[in-house]
């Protein structure tokens, strides 16, 4: 940062801290005393898509890391109609810090392999009694989450209320982001 930003009032953006991500557990106790929201078990990190030898070896480490937890299935790799990619860990509703340790080493080991800045976001999926999705969403280049809440059927339309009462539930438990112009949709996207 040079002198001319220090006096034009520019600010260095919040870089990426992936360990924010094990904050989600503690704010999902919240989220459930607040909204009633609980973990699915579900949850997924998304990236630019990357084809080739490197990202193969990459993914295969990270199956390998993650498959090393006997009796689960491993990291699934899926691509959306948006031509991103998504690598989706399944694990039981109770799970959630186990849940956030799979994204945590899938963010790492992708960041590690040379492909960070092709990391987009990862997301932690909830769901209430009356089966509305929710998902809590991590923007890797932010450093920030934000909540996405899409309503059920085929429209493509958010719940814009409950994504705000979710943002003043959070405020104390997470970084949330303050621009909602960055709170962007992820329709279709695996793990929610």
């Amino acid at each position: 940062m040079g002198l001319l930003d220090i006096l034009l009032g520019r600010s260095r953006p919040v870089g990426p801290d992936l360990d924010r991500l094990f904050a989600l557990p503690s704010a999902a106790v919240s989220l459930e005393a607040a909204a009633s929201f609980t973990p699915t078990g579900q949850g997924a990190v998304c990236f630019a898509t990357v084809e080739g030898a490197a990202f193969e070896r990459t993914h295969h480490e990270i199956q390998a890391l993650l498959d090393a937890d006997a009796g689960r299935s491993p990291v699934e790799l899926s691509r959306d109609s948006y031509g991103y990619s998504w690598l989706v860990s399944h694990r039981s509703p109770g799970e959630l810090p186990l849940l956030v340790n799979d994204l945590h080493a899938v963010n790492s080991t992708l960041e590690s392999g040379g492909f960070g800045p092709r990391l987009l976001c990862s997301l932690a999926g909830f769901t209430d009694a009356e089966e509305r999705r929710l998902a809590l969403v991590y923007l890797y280049k932010r450093g920030t989450f934000y909540p996405f809440a899409p309503l059920s059927g085929d429209r493509r339309q958010r719940d814009n209320a409950l994504e705000l009462r979710v943002r003043a539930v959070l405020a104390d438990e997470l970084p949330v982001e303050d621009d909602l112009g960055r709170w962007f949709p992820l329709w279709g996207a695996p793990g929610l």
